[in-house]
């Protein structure tokens, strides 16, 4: 029998072998997609509008007509199959057409050139304030004050990102806070997955078990023929009980992390973070916390509450949120130049503008990537022939003649494997949503179940596809490995989906 020599580590010991390149992941996937373009027949469906109330306006929503499922057809009668091809001519979709199709798809207020260009705003207004100093004065400062009791900050963040995620559907807008919070945690002792944890991962467990989030929430009961908003006592206990479930998991992942940062699968990457804090804190770098880092602050504080202000009140989406930020990131450089924070000059804010927006550009063209997966299957438009329409319809269909509990649980199940290829909540909800509320009544399913079925569904597997603009958004600028990401979050989300199918059990059982 073998033994493992002492100084060994699992990475020395698999002989040079590599885990591929998230870039390589999403290319070997965009390939299965093409695959099965030539294995799946095309279809579509028909569709018909309806109207539903919210905060009592009348709003109107395309939805897919029940049973208008058809099969594109030659003209012997038989279902068509067309494979993609490898190239396509005149800005058609083919296999190797993919990653630019998939850069300038969509339009400003969503993917994949709206979240593109907000990564890139957003960095870019970042990079004015990292080069203000003001950041890493507030860090050191508050390490000095905090004396041992920062781990206090893990679950008050989580639980105010989730609430986030509840209110106002907060995903994409975490991106900005993560760019603080990651020097700050690893300084913290933590590292970066802790960072994206107690970020993005708590928008999204608030997103799942909202009760009035109008971006999933009111578009799905709407469609589904249910009251607006209504089922909110079962969802907030649902809030309540998932988010704190996750700080706990986080808190313990975490302490784990302090005692051994040796332990975390971000640690050589986190190596970027400790160096340049360590860099800065044994040079002259780092001023004394005076009067021009407490402004760049103050702006940072007032910039978030403008945002949140923003969402709630006057539903700003991604270009106003972009513009928000930039703001920003242009007011604090004025004050670093005012106040020299750092030896800043005028020409500094171009010059950090650039870098910040330069260091998010690989999480730019991986928003790109995962958007052409998609489009390789032929886009998610119902009324068009494509592949996903087919597998969305196939489906379904298999669900009937089951027992409403197994049904409930099933339901969920396939909302959170079609979350790899929709894992936009409102497109999602109008994809699936107009198929699964009637099905629901054949199946002795409640609807108000069934949109709990695609609440979760839809939020939950965000934590780990990455076809998620903003998952992989987080991860880039985290500096963190997709295929590393999966090592610690597997076992998190396995967590997480044994609850969401313990809820749908009682939510069958109860009729909720």
């Amino acid at each position: 029998m073998s033994k493992k020599k002492k100084g060994e580590t699992l990475e020395s010991l698999n002989k040079g072998f590599s885990v591929p390149d998230t870039y390589i992941i999403i290319f070997l996937v965009v390939c299965l997609a093409a695959l099965l373009t030539y294995i799946i027949p095309q279809g579509f469906y028909e569709t018909q509008d309806v109207t539903y109330l919210m905060d009592g306006v009348e709003k109107t929503k395309t939805v897919i007509k029940d049973g208008s499922f058809q099969y594109v057809l030659d003209e012997n009668g038989e279902p068509v199959k067309q494979g993609i091809s490898l190239f396509a001519a005149g800005g058609e979709v083919g296999l190797f057409n993919y990653l630019f199709e998939g850069l300038v798809s969509g339009d400003k207020w969503g993917s994949a050139v709206g979240i593109i260009a907000f990564i890139l705003v957003i960095g870019g207004a970042f990079g004015i304030v990292l080069r203000t100093g003001a950041v890493e004065s507030g860090i050191m400062n508050m390490i000095r004050k905090t004396n041992g009791k920062e781990k206090l900050l893990i679950p008050v963040l989580f639980f105010l990102f989730s609430l986030g995620g509840a209110v106002f559907g907060m995903g994409e807008e975490a991106l900005p806070f993560l760019m603080i919070l990651v020097p700050i945690v690893i300084a913290m002792g933590y590292d970066g997955v802790t960072a994206v944890l107690i970020t993005y991962v708590a928008t999204q467990i608030g997103f799942g078990t909202s009760w009035m989030n109008p971006f999933s929430v009111a578009i799905a009961q709407g469609i589904a023929g249910v009251p607006v908003f209504s089922g909110a006592t079962f969802r907030i206990v649902l809030w309540v009980l998932f988010t704190g479930v996750g700080a706990v998991m986080t808190m313990l992942y975490a302490n784990r992390i302090k005692k051994n940062p040796t332990h975390s699968v971000s640690y050589e990457s986190d190596a970027y973070f400790r160096e340049d804090m360590e860099n800065k804190s044994e040079g002259s770098s780092i001023q004394a916390f005076g009067t021009g880092h407490i402004l760049v602050l103050l702006t940072i504080v007032a910039g978030m509450v403008w945002v949140v202000w923003g969402v709630m009140k006057n539903g700003y989406y991604i270009p106003e949120i972009a513009s928000q930020f930039f703001v920003m990131g242009l007011v604090s450089g004025v004050i670093g130049v005012i106040f020299k924070l750092n030896g800043m000059r005028l020409n500094d804010i171009a010059s950090s503008f650039k870098q910040g927006a330069a260091d998010l550009v690989g999480a730019a063209i991986v928003v790109g990537m995962a958007q052409g997966i998609m489009l390789v299957l032929g886009g998610s438009s119902p009324t068009e022939p494509t592949v996903l329409n087919t597998i969305l319809n196939g489906i379904s269909g298999a669900f009937v003649g089951l027992s409403g509990t197994l049904a409930a649980v099933l339901m969920y199940l396939f909302q959170s494997i079609f979350n790899f290829f929709v894992v936009s909540g409102s497109g999602q909800a109008a994809l699936t949503m107009p198929i699964m509320a009637p099905l629901a009544d054949l199946l002795d399913v409640s609807r108000q179940t069934s949109v709990l079925a695609f609440q979760l569904g839809d939020a939950l597997t965000n934590l780990i596809v990455p076809t998620s603009g903003c998952l992989m958004g987080s991860l880039a600028i985290a500096r963190i490995d997709w295929s590393k990401w999966i090592k610690v979050m597997w076992k998190f989300l396995g967590v997480l989906m044994i609850m969401a199918i313990a809820t749908m059990i009682v939510a069958s059982v109860t009729g909720f």
